[in-house]
């Protein structure tokens, strides 16, 4: 028995310092793992942030230019014919909305689903319009109904979609 109690006694100084010992590898080596995680964090976001702040901008400026009142400023031709002034709004969305499709990479799913959106309700606004015009409508005609729309909305997708976006670029920084 006494043999047995020597055993124990010097093997269990042993057996804490190996567990104490263990303990702070552990903790080290996780400490280490943060470290160079954050530092790949921070040198991932240096080379993509400018990369990202151009997409944040370009999301900004796809909004504000398929805004319906910003659309019509840009694109109105007062001696078009309703329908054709229809189709150069529906080209000038599709035209934006394809030349920035590229930004999705840099912004969130969700940002990104709102600016679809906000594009998407700009043409089903310009198409609603459209299909109240008459065959001698003229563009004025048509920039008056998505006006009168516009207004009758109240907050409008590209506005969501905005306040969102700079919201979400706030937060990136």
């Amino acid at each position: 028995m006494d043999i047995a109690l020597q055993i124990i006694l010097s093997v269990a100084p042993a057996v804490v310092v190996f567990f104490t010992t263990a303990l702070f590898l552990r903790n080290q080596g996780e400490k280490e793992m943060r470290t160079a995680h954050m530092g790949m964090k921070k040198e991932r976001q240096k080379h993509f942030l400018p990369e990202r702040t151009d997409a944040y901008q370009r999301a900004v400026l796809l909004l504000e230019r398929i805004h319906p009142n910003s659309l019509i400023m840009r694109v109105h031709n007062p001696g078009l014919p309703a329908k054709a002034f229809q189709s150069d709004l529906l080209s000038a969305v599709r035209e934006e909305y394809d030349h920035n499709v590229a930004q999705q990479l840099f912004v969130s799913n969700e940002a990104w689903g709102l600016l679809k959106k906000a594009k998407d309700e700009t043409v089903k606004i310009i198409n609603i319009a459209g299909e109240k015009m008459s065959a001698t409508s003229m563009s004025t005609d048509l920039a008056q109904k998505i006006f009168e729309m516009v207004g009758e909305i109240g907050e409008l997708p590209t506005e969501i979609a905005l306040d969102y976006v700079k919201k979400e670029f706030q937060e990136l920084l």
